[in-house]
């Protein structure tokens, strides 16, 4: 079956996922989550990619972003992948693909999903038992917005910057948001659009992605299309 064309509405944040080709580690020291921070810091400024939230793990990467221009987070995405795969190629001694095919991303609803989003990415570090706590991993963005260090290329999004008056207030209260953790169920939520690249809101929010008509926004329904009897035909096509 064909992929569907990705979907990236400009001005709608996205939830990217980028691993490593059969999981492989991409990253084997820290020079190399340097030089990836340095080539994102450069592609997303070059391609006008507002980056939210990052984290970047032994064998993948998420980022929470928004594209500013039709192509920005593609074309990020794609300048990060050639610069770094040459260099930890050279670095490692190795040839061959570095990067598990293109990357996926999920659109969502900044509304409802950013500070989750933001969380969701930030926190990988901690369920997957590497750290114990977010402010001790030192290659995601929750040092940033606990006010730990400030990392110059994190554009804070409206979400955060809702959380209070002041950057002491902002900060002290996402790490309040951080400590209270994520739901299971919008844990599970996100990992599956995450992994699955389908548009996360309510209904609402698909209904006005779907009026800009490139793409389905939601997997079709499983077995059966409704109306269809054993032996019968396939009843009339609907208008979506």
């Amino acid at each position: 079956m064909a992929r569907l064309p990705r979907f990236s509405p400009t001005g709608l944040p996205a939830l990217v996922l980028q691993r490593g080709n059969n999981r492989q580690p991409v990253f084997l020291g820290p020079d190399d989550y340097l030089h990836y921070l340095d080539c994102l810091r450069m592609a997303a400024r070059e391609h006008d990619l507002a980056i939210h939230a990052y984290a970047l793990r032994p064998n993948h990467v998420h980022l929470v972003a928004t594209p500013r221009q039709a192509d920005s987070l593609s074309l990020t995405m794609q300048a990060i992948g050639r610069r770094y795969a040459r260099y930890f190629n050279r670095a490692a001694g190795r040839t061959g693909t570095l990067w598990d095919g293109r990357f996926r991303s999920a659109v969502f609803d900044p509304a409802a999903w950013m500070l989750p989003a933001m969380l969701y990415v930030e926190g990988n570090a901690v369920r997957a038992g590497e750290v114990t706590q977010p402010e001790a991993d030192r290659w995601s963005s929750y040092r940033h917005h606990a006010g730990i260090e400030a990392s110059p290329f994190v554009s804070d999004h409206s979400a955060y910057w809702a959380l209070g008056n002041t950057p002491f207030e902002r900060q002290s209260n996402y790490r309040s948001v951080a400590a209270d953790g994520l739901s299971s169920s919008s844990l599970a939520t996100l990992r599956s659009h995450a992994h699955s690249g389908w548009p996360l809101g309510d209904a609402a929010f698909l209904a006005q992605l779907e009026r800009q008509g490139t793409r389905r926004v939601q997997p079709l329904p499983k077995g059966r299309p409704a109306g269809r009897s054993a032996g019968g035909a396939d009843p009339e096509p609907s208008a979506a």
